[in-house]
């Protein structure tokens, strides 16, 4: 083994770069292609998009132009239709709590889901502080919700539908244009967070019913600290109360300066993602099914999490019977994963995603999550399959519950 400038590399027929960085639904390495777009826009064309008054403002106003209509291809939207944000995070709270304000007259229900990102949950949470009731659907042990609840949950005082795409921790793909639909049927509006199915997935408002949608550029290759906000502006035209005030930007619903640097790499990542989406799928889908079969066939006891057919092609969200998920991350200290949300993987509590499933504390503690992404190579699986599948088998041989089922075993 050889190490230079931190990496370190095995010297076998199957040579990696190490560590290797499986969490890409925590955030994904800036593509070279988005870096060099944006590159201009630090030192040569830094005006700010609102100087309309010389050649800077309008340089830059134009690049943020581009990077909206560049957006809003990506979803089959208008690029009215994109207000810019700081990210996911901020553009489901603007979601969640411009509608509720707005349309606060006319009722204050609000249906979303269990396995939602916290940034759904816990603006809704704040809202229920607020007056607001809040209908939280569970799922099947898929992780799919039920349709006909849904339809059961909405009433005349719904205002507000909010369904994750494409969950974070497990990667379950909801049926998005049967929820907008049902939603377009009982004329109540629909929010999804979309971040990470924009880009990977195909997308289109029109088609889906979508009034609302979520979306950054930090899990498509792109910078963090940018995402949008799609806000339908005809049949229905929604309108938001905006959450920060002070210039009229965005069409007065996100005010602030633009970050033209980002957002020109917002735009290109996009239509990076969406230039090469089933190529891209179809390789890491592949990746995803080497590793998957490669863990499922060298080790006892494990299963994947949610469902395999409606799924993230790169996502693997799998449990490791008698292993403790944070040791197990420990140990592997070559290979960059989680046990769940980055958002929220400091708890000790085991995920609530993977509660919902009808998991135990025990299996939801054992379980990690692999994102497999553009840069990942086949070379990269095999290293981690027979990592993980080394490291799995001898923390359970340290482990009493391990040693105790393979006791049970043996005498039936």
């Amino acid at each position: 083994m050889v190490e230079a400038a931190g990496l370190c590399t095995y010297d076998n027929p199957m040579t990696v770069t190490l560590p290797i960085y499986m969490d890409n639904h925590s955030t994904t390495r800036v593509d070279p292609r988005v870096v060099e777009a944006m590159l201009p826009y630090f030192t040569e064309h830094f005006g700010n998009a609102a100087s309309r008054n010389h050649s800077f403002g309008w340089k830059a106003e134009e690049a943020v132009e581009a990077g909206r209509e560049q957006l809003a291809a990506s979803i089959g939207a208008a690029k009215r239709e994109i207000v810019f944000t700081s990210g996911a995070t901020e553009s489901n709270n603007l979601a969640l709590k411009g509608v509720a304000s707005m349309y606060r007259g006319q009722g204050k229900h609000i249906v979303t889901v269990r396995t939602e990102h916290r940034a759904v949950l816990d603006p809704c949470r704040r809202l229920q502080a607020e007056g607001f009731d809040v209908t939280y659907l569970p799922v099947h042990a898929d992780g799919l919700i039920d349709l006909d609840q849904l339809d059961d949950a909405i009433t005349e005082k719904t205002i507000l539908v909010s369904v994750m795409a494409a969950n974070n921790e497990i990667g379950v793909l909801q049926p998005i244009a049967e929820i907008g639909g049902l939603c377009k049927d009982r004329q109540v509006l629909f929010h999804t967070d979309a971040t990470q199915a924009v880009g990977k997935l195909l997308i289109d408002v029109e088609r889906m019913g979508i009034d609302l949608l979520s979306f950054s550029a930090h899990k498509m290759y792109g910078p963090k600290g940018i995402g949008a906000l799609f806000v339908r502006s005809r049949n229905p035209h929604v309108r938001l109360t905006p959450l920060m005030e002070g210039g009229g930007h965005e069409r007065g619903m996100r005010s602030g300066t633009l970050p033209v640097p980002i957002i020109v790499g917002f735009g290109v990542a996009c239509q990076l993602s969406c230039q090469n989406q089933v190529e891209e799928y179809e390789r890491i889908l592949h990746f995803r099914e080497r590793l998957r079969l490669g863990l499922s066939a060298g080790l006892d006891d494990c299963a994947v999490n949610g469902s395999v057919v409606h799924r993230l092609a790169g996502n693997l969200n799998m449990s490791f019977a008698h292993v403790q998920g944070e040791a197990l991350l420990m140990a592997l200290r070559n290979v960059a994963v989680s046990s769940g949300s980055a958002c929220t993987s400091a708890s000790v509590e085991p995920s609530f995603v993977l509660k919902a499933l009808g998991l135990s504390d025990d299996l939801a503690h054992a379980s990690i999550r692999f994102g497999l992404g553009r840069f990942n190579s086949e070379e990269e699986v095999d290293f981690v399959i027979d990592e993980v599948s080394r490291t799995v088998r001898k923390l359970r041989e340290l482990s009493p519950t391990w040693q105790m089922s393979q006791s049970s075993l043996a005498r039936s």
